[in-house]
């Protein structure tokens, strides 16, 4: 396993228990919306975080555009979710627009990962004459 697979895969089970905590927390608390949000997001995203760093390591020859695109995608969504939770726990914003920068990068790296699918599936279609 390459050591960006593995970055990949620490970040994402980090998420993943952020998220499950984020998640006790607004089950036992009187939490805002904000926090099941955050919650959510994580969860989901730790998931995908897997799922791309497996398909990064099944890959013969390294994916930069997907690597990138995976780690803007699990920065955004860190941030933005940060920024939530600390909203929810009533500590106040991580910074001022963390979390509509935290959101547009999280739309923009899926909007990248849909890029990098298609310049594959031209490649693919091209290489392989389809």
């Amino acid at each position: 396993m390459r050591r960006e697979h593995a970055l990949i895969l620490l970040i994402a089970a980090l998420q993943g228990a952020a998220g499950v905590t984020l998640a006790a927390v607004a089950a036992h608390a009187d939490a805002s919306a904000n926090l099941a949000t955050a919650s959510q997001f994580l969860m989901v995203h730790a998931c995908a975080g897997l799922a791309l760093a497996a398909l990064a390591a099944a890959l013969s020859t390294p994916p930069r555009g997907l690597i990138y695109a995976t780690f803007a995608l699990q920065a955004g969504v860190t941030l933005f979710s940060a920024d939530l939770a600390l909203r929810a726990l009533g500590h106040g914003k991580l910074f001022p627009y963390a979390a509509p920068i935290g959101g547009t990068t999280t739309i923009l790296s899926w909007v990248a990962l849909a890029v990098w699918a298609m310049i594959r599936l031209v490649k693919d279609t091209r290489d392989h004459g389809v």
